[in-house]
């Protein structure tokens, strides 16, 4: 039972983590991993771990699906039961994946107001937004109040991550902006980007050594912040634990941002960009 009278719906690439899907009460819609004849739930019936694990050494390569508006309606639904009187789902980036559109037909599949908000981002620069709006609704503020806070950490919010390979990219068909790296650069270390005013991936730089490209992307990344403002950043990795810490460490002593949290890549992402990829995602307060 919640408390709440506008429930917070997102899906699971915002990989917001377990706590604070928790303590602020965000309903998370699973997105779907198909893998040869397994349907499986975004980190419900599959794990990283386990996801990052099995990708290694599965000679099948997993498949994503968006989650349809039945399971959107579901969730809507459940809500209502829960005491809800309206809704605020913010999803993964239209550009990105379907899921948007299944909440907004879902939303017409229900008797509750859905507020229905494109982060027109993935990852946590999704969770950030989500995140935002649950604060601004701890604070006692309504729908406007939470989709103006997903909407004010849009508007300095960065998003970097290099790729140990761009063959996961390629197969999954999510390469968009980052086409023009295919070729002659697969054994490149690209350095991609999220455009949060388009919400599309981007190529950014492309460096030879893996080692130059986390350099240049921590380096891009502060290079786009206020570092004299507060900042909240996530250091996110599909199954690059060493990277990670190595980055939260040099952030904490030289940016030292009012929040800071390490975050595994979902198992519907990570189909995308493959074992090895380490990103730095955050906005600063205005």
């Amino acid at each position: 039972m919640s408390a709440h009278k506008i429930a917070l719906i997102t899906d699971s690439t915002s990989d917001i983590p377990a706590e604070m899907v928790q303590r602020y009460d965000i309903r998370v819609v699973p997105q779907i991993l198909i893998w040869g004849t397994e349907e499986l739930r975004d980190n419900v019936t599959i794990t990283p771990e386990a996801f990052y694990k099995r990708l290694a050494s599965d000679p099948v390569h997993p498949t994503t699906s968006q989650p349809v508006p039945k399971d959107f309606s579901e969730f809507y639904e459940q809500a209502k039961k829960d005491g809800a009187e309206e809704i605020v789902a913010i999803c993964i980036s239209n550009q990105l994946s379907g899921t948007l559109d299944s909440a907004r037909q879902a939303a017409a599949m229900v008797d509750i107001p859905v507020h229905v908000v494109d982060s027109l981002s993935v990852s946590m620069g999704l969770g950030w937004q989500v995140i935002a709006a649950a604060r601004a609704r701890e604070a006692g503020g309504g729908v406007k109040e939470m989709i103006e806070a997903a909407n004010r950490v849009r508007q300095t919010l960065h998003i970097y991550f290099s790729l140990d390979t761009l063959e996961y990219l390629h197969r999954g068909g999510r390469i968009g902006g980052a086409a023009k790296l295919i070729g002659t650069a697969l054994q490149l270390k690209p350095m991609l980007m999220v455009d949060t005013k388009t919400g599309r991936v981007e190529a950014a730089e492309r460096t030879r050594t893996r080692k130059k490209a986390l350099q240049r992307i921590y380096e891009v990344f502060f290079e786009k912040m206020d570092t004299s403002k507060p900042m909240h950043i996530t250091v996110l990795h599909g199954s690059a634990p060493q990277e990670a810490a190595e980055f939260e460490a040099r952030i904490r002593a030289e940016h030292n941002p009012v929040e800071l949290m390490v975050v595994t890549i979902s198992p519907v992402l990570g189909v995308h960009t493959g074992p090895g990829a380490v990103g730095i995602i955050g906005y600063y307060e205005q």
